[in-house]
């Protein structure tokens, strides 16, 4: 049996996953019968996430591995779990990989580039934390030259009246006559589109290149993706 343990106390998970009343954990404990990380469980209030490993006589409660995963999104993919009329992220990594991932930062559904995914909401509670925002980079393209006016509207911020929002102060860098470096440090609905949409500028293309120090894999085609290193996990938490 596996279960998942967001973050729980060891004898309410072990009597949620086996029925034995929570009472007699404790003596269950005490015999040695319960493992936890590797070693004999001896406290029935210690504190269990989703990625603790738990047996009991051996047998297996709990084994969750967390993953980090680096995916080059292509156009025309719904960033999303599930979808009645479109394929997803998750059709492109396969059932066995994608089992129990979210995604930790959502593109269009015509928008291509980097795209993380996880198992660990911790760890993706923390890349969208308003609290400690994390700077994003795209590549756009557009349907009119660009001018320098563009840029010091980006950095002021602009306001959407729908929402009743202005947005934080964006740095746009302009590449050529009709493509744009954009980075910011938030995700609002459809924001580079709308921002461009001030100038009656269409967006042709929008491609995300990094997240934080994270940069999208060269060496990953549209639809392939790879597990980050511990160096890319740990530089964005």
């Amino acid at each position: 049996m596996r279960g998942q343990a967001k973050r729980s106390r060891l004898d309410r998970f072990i009597s949620r996953q086996t029925g034995v009343n929570r009472r007699d954990v404790r003596a269950l404990l005490a015999s040695g019968r319960v493992g936890l990380n590797g070693r004999p469980a001896r406290d029935i209030s210690e504190v269990i996430n989703q990625f603790s490993h738990v047996t009991l006589d051996g047998k297996v409660l709990q084994s969750n591995t967390p993953l980090y995963i680096m995916l080059n999104k292509p156009a025309g993919v719904v960033s999303a779990t599930w979808d009645a009329r479109h394929r997803t992220v998750m059709d492109l990594l396969g059932d066995d990989l994608a089992e129990g991932l979210h995604i930790a930062g959502r593109l269009d559904f015509n928008s291509t580039g980097l795209l993380l995914l996880t198992n660990d909401g911790r760890w993706s509670r923390r890349l969208n934390s308003v609290q400690h925002p994390i700077e994003k980079v795209y590549r756009v393209t557009l349907e009119q030259a660009l001018t320098a006016a563009y840029i010091e509207v980006f950095e002021q911020g602009m306001h959407f009246a729908f929402e009743d929002i202005t947005t934080r102060s964006a740095r746009l860098t302009i590449l050529s006559d009709y493509s744009a470096e954009v980075r910011l440090t938030e995700g609002r609905y459809h924001q580079i589109k709308r921002m461009f949409g001030r100038f009656n500028n269409r967006v042709l293309t929008l491609h995300r290149v990094a997240i934080g120090s994270v940069v999208l894999d060269p060496t990953l085609a549209p639809g392939h993706s790879r597990i980050l290193s511990p160096l890319e996990r740990d530089s964005l938490v």
